[in-house]
Formats: C-alpha cells, sequence, structure tokens
C-alpha cells in the first residue's frame, strides 16, 4: 500500500505539497534525524545471523543519502541542527543529521567510508563500557541464543528455568510471534538484570562452547574511535553497556549517564554532549540527569517532526533499515524511500508514531500519556 501510494504521491506532486505543510507545521524548517546500527557488506548473508531491523547493505545507505539530498535536505551535524532549532541561527534548507546507535565495527567498515566520500557529517552514540572489549550487546545474545535453541529443537517442557526466560522461548518456539518482534517485547519489558540471567539460563542449557558468542555483532575499539573524531565526526553517549535507563533505579541512571560520558571524554580526547536513549524511552527522572551532568540534548526514536524552539533532550528520529525501501517488486524505491523520508504518510495519518515517555522504574514500562 504504501509502495503504491509513494508512486502516486511522488507523480502528482503531492508529495512536495506535503514536505511543504510539514515544513510550515515544524516552524519554517524541518529538521531529520536519521537513526541507523549496523551498515554491512551483504545484507541478504548477515541476515541470516542477525537481527532484520539493524541492518542496512552499504549500497542501500549510500541510496538514503543520495535520496536525501535530491529530495532537497542539507546534512548537518548535530551541533548546528540544535542552533537551528533554537534559533541561533537560520538555515536555508531543511536540515538532516545522520546519526547512529551502539558503535557496531561495520559502521566503521562500511559507514564511515560513504561518509567521507560524501562529505556527510555524523554523530555515533556509544556504550562506553562495552567498547573494545569483544563483548555483545545483550540482545545479539539473545537473539542468536535463541536460534541456536530453535536450530536443536530444544524444547523446554520439562526444565526448570527463570519464568521470563520460558516465556521468551515459549513464544518463539510456540510461533506466536517472530524472533526479532518477541525480543523488542522483552527488552522493552525486563530490567538489564533479568537479560542477563536469560542469557545465562540459555547458555547453561546450550553450552558449553565458543559458538555461545555471536561471531557478528562486534563493536569498534577506542583506535577506531579516535580515528573517526580526528576525522571531524562526532560522538556521544549511549549509556555504558546499553541500559534501558526507564527500567532502574535512579542511583544506576546517574552512573551510567556519568561514567558513559568520562570515559569516551578520556579515551577519544573530546567533549560529550549529547545522549541517545536506549530503546528510545526516557522519562523527566533521566532527562534531569543529563542536565545535570552537562549534556545539551538527547535523541528518541519517536518518528515525529522536530519543532522550531522544541525540547533538545527530546529530539525525534526516523529509525532506517533496508527493507525500508523495498517497494513492490522487492527491489529498492527510490519513490519510495523519499515519500517516508519526507514523513508523507504520517502527514496522512497512514502512520502511528511509538511515544518513547515513560514513568520512570515502573514495571512493564507504562507509557506517560
Amino acid at each position: 500500500m504504501k509502495s503504491a501510494a509513494a508512486g502516486v504521491l511522488h507523480h502528482s506532486g503531492l508529495r512536495k505539497a506535503l514536505a511543504a505543510y510539514r515544513r510550515y507545521q515544524s516552524g519554517g524548517r524541518r529538521i531529520l534525524i536519521v537513526s541507523y546500527h549496523r551498515v554491512v557488506a551483504d545484507f541478504t548473508g548477515e541476515l541470516q545471523r542477525s537481527i532484520p531491523g539493524l541492518l542496512i547493505s552499504q549500497e542501500t545507505f549510500r541510496k538514503h543519502l543520495e535520496g536525501l539530498s535530491a529530495a532537497g535536505y542539507e546534512f548537518a551535524s548535530l551541533g548546528d541542527a540544535l542552533d537551528v532549532m533554537a534559533g541561533r541561527r537560520v538555515a536555508q534548507k531543511d536540515l538532516c543529521v545522520v546519526s547512529f546507535d551502539d558503535g557496531y565495527r561495520d559502521v566503521y567498515r562500511y559507514g564511515y567510508p560513504v561518509l567521507k566520500q560524501m562529505g556527510v557529517p555524523a554523530i555515533t552514540y556509544l556504550p562506553a563500557a562495552l567498547i573494545g572489549t569483544g563483548q555483545r550487546f545483550n540482545h545479539d545474545r539473545l537473539f542468536h541464543l535463541v536460534r541456536m535453541a530453535q536450530a536443536r529443537g530444544y524444547k523446554p517442557v520439562f526444565d526448570v528455568m527463570p519464568a521470563p526466560t520460558t516465556e521468551l522461548l515459549d513464544t518463539v518456539l510456540s510461533g506466536r510471534k517472530r524472533l526479532s518482534a518477541a525480543l523488542d517485547d522483552f527488552i522493552g519489558r525486563y530490567p538489564t538484570s533479568t537479560l542477563v540471567e536469560t542469557i545465562q539460563a540459555l547458555e547453561e542449557r546450550l553450552g558449553p562452547g565458543p559458538e555461545l558468542l555471536p561471531e557478528q555483532g562486534d563493536l569498534m575499539d577506542w583506535d577506531e574511535v579516535r580515528r573517526m573524531a580526528r576525522d571531524g565526526y562526532d560522538f556521544g553517549a549511549h549509556t555504558l553497556g546499553h541500559v534501558v535507563l526507564t527500567h532502574e533505579p535512579l542511583d544506576v541512571v546517574e552512573r551510567e549517564v556519568r561514567e558513559s560520558k568520562a570515559i569516551i571524554e578520556r579515551e577519544a580526547g573530546i567533549t560529550v554532549r549529547d545522549f541517545a536513549y536506549c530503546n528510545g524511552w526516557y522519562s523527566d527522572e533521566v532527562i534531569r540527569v543529563l542536565k545535570a551532568n552537562g549534556f545539551r540534548s538527547a535523541v528518541t526514536t519517536e518518528d515525529m517532526p522536530n519543532l522550531m524552539g522544541g525540547d533538545p533532550f527530546t529530539l525525534k528520529r526516523k529509525v532506517l533499515w533496508e527493507n525500508f525501501s523495498v517497494g513492490m517488486t522487492g527491489a529498492y524505491s527510490r519513490t519510495l524511500t523519499v515519500c517516508q523520508l519526507d514523513d508523507c504518510f504520517s502527514t496522512l495519518g497512514m502512520r502511528a508514531p511509538v511515544l518513547g515517555r515513560r514513568l520512570q522504574n515502573a514495571p512493564r514500562g507504562e507509557v506517560v500519556w
């Protein structure tokens, strides 16, 4: 439906009219912040072993940047975009800020060269305690372990495991949900301690062996971070170990915010002023901690317009991956991509955003409306 609608919108000229309307709604200029996770050489191959929604091929990533430029956006650093939002300077074009979450090494291998070649600035948000350690994210480990359980035909019917572990396995192995969707719900429901407990329970039943740790999903090291920083690319904080802060007590929030900032500043020799909320979730309490620790902005995953004069601690982002751009034929569709980047479908009421504001440390991550 979206692909067909995109063709009509683009060829009729309505796309440009909707973009102009969105520009008016935003207060004069659109500030689009796009978010990526992993840029890979072979999307189809990586799809067999990784969370699909984190992946985009190098070729499609380049096409996104080309499409954004063709749609009239000027690429800007986050700092420049914040200045325009706050009225400290005027932009001659709509602005686009490119961001990456998590600090995956394949961004350095396949995304960074494209950015350099095209002269596009970007910011990468780092889970500071994991950089250069060889560790993997909890979400990648859980995805890998449940896939192993599926492949081995593991059935936990008579096994005694922690209730969350049983819940996750039963949801996936019964076919009620796909693994990536089940993981989204699981991570949105439980704190980091439960994720670790689930990983340990699965490893006990599937191990021992080095294959328990996924080969893919390795992170940058500090030399790679410093190399990008010397080239003018920005870095922000993304907690110490990719922690959803609204699940945690405030002393943990304070430590995750303060120490992640300090580690990046020490290792990369830069000043860190920007933050990305894990899972896109935030609360008033988390924002107060960020402000007290010298941050100037924080990004969500709320796919909504950024308004002139808006709150820099609830910046809206559009999270992109490979299939964001797949049209009716199964191939890349520039028309669909540009219509989505221009926010045509939400302007027409065809898509509702997922809000990120939550109650702090509330059970099951209740939303604050």
